[in-house]
Order: C-alpha cells, then structure tokens, then sequence
C-alpha cells in the first residue's frame, strides 16, 4: 500500500532518529569492554567518564532504540493490515514528545548529570531533566495506542464481525497494552519519589520502595522488547525462508501471546532475591512465574520451527523423510528478493536459545545467589535484548526505509553479514562474561583500575582472559554493526528506484483453528492485573511497613558522602542545639 504525507514521516523519523543515537550506544559498548579489560585504565575516555558512559549504552540501545522502533513498527502494522488511516496530529505528537524527551535526557547524560545507569532506581540521583525527559519519551509512546490504535482496532472488529484481527496487529496490540500497565509502577517512582528527591523537594526516600517498583516495570520490559521480534518471527520469516511458506498453527501462536499477558507480570522480584526487605515466600512466588514465562517461548520455538520444517519441505521434496537435514535448505545467507531477512532472525534465534538458559539460571533463588552481580548477569542479557530483539529491530528497519522511501537495499552483501558477525561475537562475548561471572568477575565496576591492575591490592589474574576475550568480542559485534550500518545509511543516501510502498511478506496460516476465546483480550487482560496487583501487594507491604526501618538520602557516581541532607543529620543538629 502507499504511505504518503506526514504519517509516512513520522514513521521514518522514528525508526532514523533513535539509530543517529544507536551510533553512541554501540561505541560506548565498545569502550565498556575496554575499560573492564584493563585496555582503557582511566575513570574517563575523551571526555566521557566511566560511569557516564555505562548509562549512554544501557539508556540509548535498551530504552531510547527499542522503544521508538517499536513504535514505528506498530505505525506500519497498524497502517499496513488493518487499511485504516493514522492521524497525522496524533502520530506529530508522539513523535516530538518522545524526540523531545529523549534530548533532554540525553543532555543531562552527555554533561554528566545523570551517571544513574539504565537500572536507574534510587539511592543514585540524577538531574530533573533526566527523569521528565523520560516521562516524555515513555508517555509519547504510548499515545499512539490510545488515540490511533484502539479506535482503529475497534472498527475493524465492528466491520469484520466474527473475523480473527491479523495476527501481527493482535501481537502489537498486546504488546502495548502490557507496555501501558507495566510503566504504572515506573511512573510512580519517578513522580513520587525521584523527582521530589532530584528537585530537593524531599531529602530521603525509601530506596527498597523504588527498587520494588522499578523492577515491577524493568523485567516486564524485556516482554516489550521480545513480543515485536515473536511477532516477526510469526508472520514474516516463515513466508520469506521459501517465499510461499506458512505459520504452522495461528492459535499457538495467540496463545503464547496470551501466555505473556498472564505471566509476564509477576516476576520482578527475581532481581531482589538478595533484597532483606522482602520476605522469601513472595520471592519463591515470583521465581515460579518467572519459569512459567519460558512457557510461551517454548511454544514460540515450537511453532516457529514447525512453520520452518512445513515449509522447507514443501518447498524441497528431496528432504521430506529427514529429521534434520532440512535445516541446510534455510537460506542462513541469501541475497534473493527479502530473505536477506533470514538472517537477523535465525541468528537472533540461536542467540535467544543461549540467552533463555542463562535465564533460568537467573530465576533460579539458589543459582542466581553464585551469580547475582555478576558478569554473567550481562553476559545473559546481550544474548537476549541484543539477540534476538537488536538483531529483529535492526534487519525490520532497514526492511522498512527501504520500502518507505523506495529504494534497494545498498550493500546488500554486508546487511547480510552483519547479523552473523553480530552473533559470532555475542556467542563470545557472552561465553566471557558468563563463565568470569562464575567466577565471580563483578559487573557494571570499572575493573581496569582495580581488579585487572596488576598495580592494585584487588588485582585478580584468574579474570583477566575472559575481560580481554569479551573486548575482543565487542570488537567483532562493532563490525557487524558497522556493516549493517553501511547498508542502512547507503540505503537511505541512495536514489529512489521505485514507487513508495508500506508491505509485509505474511504467512497464512497451515492451522487456522477459531479458538474464540484467544480474541478476546479483556478477560485474559482483566486477570493479568489482578494476578500484578496481588503478587505484588505483600512485597509492597514488606518494603513499606514491616522490612524498612530508615529512608535514604540522595547518592551520585562521584562520592560517597549522600548529595542530600539525611533527616538522621538534621535531627543530630537540632538535638545539639537544643542542648546547647
């Protein structure tokens, strides 16, 4: 179909923009592994310190990139399936609530002011302009959904009665409506108790508090980053591995979707099972549903490969009989019509099949106690979010410029290898960090200046091998990105050869059961925030009434000594003066 106006500008302002910053967020990867290899021993590098750095990857590849090309991907699936126009009022304002959002809290990061990481909970403060710039970003993505999604959907339910919605708008559906209930606890935090905090408005607060609700929001998260790429995975791989292939089965893959509505939602305090605050029953609880969201990736890996094998071998009859062989038909590399798309998702997937065992070794109380802060936790989360989900996000914009502006894909050649240097120095890298994690290697420190100077007390020989293989590692990732990144800018620089088009490749579906009750979202939505709220009301109970005794002041990255007046302080004052 053709995009033309406003809206189709939006879409590629949202896809071009945040990759301008990616650039950023991938060199401060690099100099990440450099620092904790001992390569770089400094607190800072041209300017940018070590700290600063470490929240400009984490802040622009895993918030700023995912969740506007998600968005921008919504726009085009929305637009593309359910033939309804986008309201160019509605699309401008997203778009420049998030764009504005995103510069004032990249200001406040490139000048240093907010060293908070992207786990950016309390006692770390950062300036205002970091947490509202935030807000903005978060609330401008979601404005679509309300007022461009919703009444769409809703119409086409009302034209089309008794008709399943598209399985790619029923994904992207899903996914924002979870996003929208997963940043109320965030959203609080920040209003509530960062802000206040930030502004001096307030001088403590109830650190356990922020952690709670912040991983409420952060590990649901990864569900918004992982349901677009299913989605993907779903409709558009199994059509473009042979050109005519099928879904195996459209209700399994509903269902998984419904899976993630039920179970994504109680499983944060799986990154608290060191927290004292919380009581370890409720933790148990939480660790339990965290097993049971594997439950729907298992059955994504499933259909997934089912779809493959059906299609493979009606595609070639010499394998029909084999059990495996039939894996050498998919085209891993190919330079035909859009099966240069093969190969960000399959090699996202073998990336997201080491990624969800390192999970489940994170869910699990008494393995994750070996491996909490450690380097492992990193290793297991660039196998995941920069698996399977960069790698999906990465090969689904520049499928889409492409289209969009009406031009053939520039350096096709490295487009296609890009995800394969991608996953060769994933593999290592996470190989590293996981098996230093081990052994102990801490993350997020930087390790050159302690722990891998032969100079310092804290020096740790056993560690050094796997720092510097994990550079080595973030050197080859580099160049995947540098290739894929030659593509998409060759791409868009290039002159247009064809009329401007929004398409998908779709896969029908070989099962197309009715299964009415995975159409309607309301009741499974309905349990999904009672199963939040109740999962959730005793931890809260824990870090508010009965687990935390004393409130915290304000911390930066740069001393010790809080930046706000503890109210034990002011209390010892006025005892002192009252004495005197």
């Amino acid at each position: 179909m053709k995009v033309e106006g406003s809206v189709k500008t939006v879409i590629l302002g949202e896809i071009i923009f945040p990759i301008l910053l990616l650039v950023f967020g991938i060199y401060h990867g690099l100099m990440q592994a450099l620092y904790r290899a001992g390569i770089i021993k400094d607190m800072s590098f041209l300017g940018i310190e070590y700290y600063q750095g470490l929240t400009l990857h984490g802040v622009i590849n895993a918030v700023v990139f995912t969740t506007m090309v998600i968005v921008a991907f919504g726009n085009a699936v929305f637009l593309y399936y359910l033939k309804k126009p986008l309201r160019p009022a509605v699309q401008w304002v997203s778009f420049l609530m998030m764009v504005i959002g995103t510069l004032m809290a990249a200001w406040a990061m490139f000048t240093g002011k907010a060293n908070v990481l992207y786990t950016f909970y309390l006692p770390l403060v950062a300036h205002p302009a970091f947490y509202i710039g935030a807000a903005l970003l978060l609330v401008g993505s979601i404005i679509p959904l309300f007022f461009d999604w919703a009444p769409n959907y809703i119409a086409w339910r009302k034209e089309h009665p008794g008709e399943k919605v598209p399985l790619a708008v029923f994904g992207v559906f899903v996914n924002h409506i979870m996003w929208v209930i997963m940043l109320v606890p965030v959203v609080i935090t920040v209003v509530f108790q960062m802000i206040p905090l930030s502004l001096g408005i307030t001088q403590e607060e109830n650190v356990s508090l922020s952690r709670t609700l912040f991983w409420a929001f952060g590990h649901p998260l990864v569900y918004f980053w992982l349901l677009p790429a299913y989605t993907m995975l779903y409709t558009i791989l199994p059509k473009i591995v042979t050109g005519d292939g099928k879904l195996y089965s459209d209700s399994a893959a509903r269902f998984a979707f419904i899976l993630f509505i039920l179970f994504s939602f109680p499983v944060g305090l799986h990154h608290q099972f060191t927290e004292p605050a919380v009581t370890n029953n409720y933790k148990l609880i939480h660790a339990l549903f965290t097993f049971g969201v594997a439950v729907p990736s298992m059955l994504t890996a499933f259909t997934v490969a089912a779809s493959l094998e059906y299609s493979i071998k009606q595609k070639y009859p010499e394998v029909r009989d084999s059990l495996f062989y039939w894996w050498t038909k998919i085209p891993y590399i190919s330079l035909e019509g859009d099966k240069w798309l093969v190969s960000y998702f399959m090699a996202g997937l073998f990336l997201f099949f080491v990624g969800g065992i390192t999970g489940i070794v994170n869910a699990s109380y008494n393995v994750n106690l070996v491996v909490h802060n450690t380097s492992f936790v990193p290793g297991h989360f660039h196998t995941t979010v920069g698996g399977l989900v960069t790698l999906s996000l990465l090969g689904i914009s520049l499928y889409m410029v492409s289209k969009l502006m009406g031009k053939d894909i520039r350096f096709k050649g490295l487009a296609v290898l890009a995800p394969w240097l991608w996953w060769q120095g994933m593999l290592i890298f996470e190989y590293a960090m996981s098996v230093a994690g081990i052994h102990g290697f801490p993350r997020r420190t930087n390790a050159g200046l302690s722990y891998l100077n032969p100079e310092s007390p804290l020096y740790r020989p056993e560690w050094v091998g796997y720092a510097e293989l994990s550079a080595f590692a973030a050197f080859i990732i580099v160049l995947g990105f540098v290739f894929w990144a030659v593509s998409f800018f060759g791409t868009i620089l290039s002159p247009k050869v064809r009329e401007e088009t929004l398409e998908f490749p779709t896969a029908s579906a070989l099962h197309d059961e009715k299964a009415p009750a995975l159409n309607r979202l309301t009741p499974w939505f309905t349990v999904s925030v009672l199963l939040f709220v109740l999962s959730y009301l005793p931890a809260l109970y824990d870090v508010t009434k009965r687990g935390v005794f004393f409130d915290s002041p304000g911390y930066n990255d740069k001393n010790p000594v809080p930046i706000t007046k503890p109210q034990s302080a002011k209390e010892e004052k006025t005892n002192t003066a009252e004495a005197k």
